[in-house]
């Protein structure tokens, strides 16, 4: 019998972080792949017809917003040298 997998981590697989190491940058990348993961789901949900394209567009517009807060309350601008 061939071993259970689990949804959750088929649905949403992480991948392992390649950047310099800051607790801010682990964080975001662990959003930034989240929302890439969310706007491919709603993209096929569009594509299949099961969303509107505007109800599509709101979302993934939801999802930016929610991503760019997250940057910011991050401070990862302030973070980065120039």
């Amino acid at each position: 019998m061939e071993p259970q997998i689990d949804k959750y981590d088929f649905l949403y697989q992480r991948r392992s972080y390649h950047g310099d190491f800051t607790p801010e940058a682990l964080v975001f990348n662990a959003n930034l792949q989240e929302f890439a993961t969310r706007v491919g789901y709603i993209s096929n949900l569009q594509t299949l017809g099961k969303l509107s394209p505007q109800d599509a567009y709101q979302q993934i517009t939801e999802l930016w917003e929610h991503l760019e807060r997250s940057y910011s309350g991050l401070g990862i601008d302030s973070n980065t040298e120039t």
